[in-house]
């Protein structure tokens, strides 16, 4: 579980009751954005080693996924 997500649900929960305050609200954006780009970097992270094979065994995967899991491989 990503760490942060505890104290974004946390300040979520506030911000329903009201009691949000502005540095809180701040706190929260901070917490949402470095929240996605974790989730992100997940998703392409799972993405760069994904292949597609057709049923006769064929490697199928499209050509931008695989230039961009070249780009992964050179760095």
């Amino acid at each position: 579980m990503i760490k942060s997500l505890t104290r974004i649900n946390e300040l979520a929960k506030k911000q329903r009751e009201g009691v949000l305050t502005a540095a809180e609200k701040a706190e929260q954006q901070v917490l949402r954005t470095d929240y996605l780009r974790e989730i992100r970097g997940q998703v392409l992270s799972t993405f760069s080693g994904l292949s597609i094979v057709d049923p006769d065994g064929n490697d199928v995967t499209p050509e931008k996924l695989r230039h961009e899991q070249k780009k992964l491989r050179e760095y």
